[in-house]
């Protein structure tokens, strides 16, 4: 079982960072495929970065040049460092991971991130 879960969201201002963090407690992410979620008011759910078991990157179109994902070693933590906040970037981000042996992804509970 794998648990995740996220912190350092908050207020910020536009033009402002944030670093987001996701942890799991009980194991590293060298096997899974990590992903950066969010969920604005009123929109759905978007994919905003993807952090593979492979360790390339992506991001989508509106974040590009502004947010980084990123592991730490031994791989037990995910970090989005989101730069020049907008604030269009204000949501709900969640923590996923697809682990080998499971269909589903791993959610976190999401942090909050608010830009004014």
């Amino acid at each position: 079982h794998v648990q995740l879960v996220e912190s350092g969201g908050g207020s910020a201002q536009a033009g402002g960072s944030l670093l987001l963090s996701c942890a799991s407690p009980g194991a590293i992410f060298s096997a899974c495929d990590m992903f950066w979620y969010r969920q604005g008011p009123g929109k759905a759910r978007e994919l905003v970065s993807v952090y593979s078991a492979r360790q390339w990157t992506n991001y989508t179109d509106s974040v590009k040049g502004r947010f980084t994902t990123s592991q730490d070693n031994p791989r037990k933590t995910l970090y989005l460092q989101m730069n020049n906040l907008k604030i269009e970037d204000t949501a709900v981000y969640y923590c996923a991971a697809k682990c080998p042996g499971r269909r589903d992804k791993w959610w976190g509970r999401g942090t909050q991130v608010t830009v004014s």
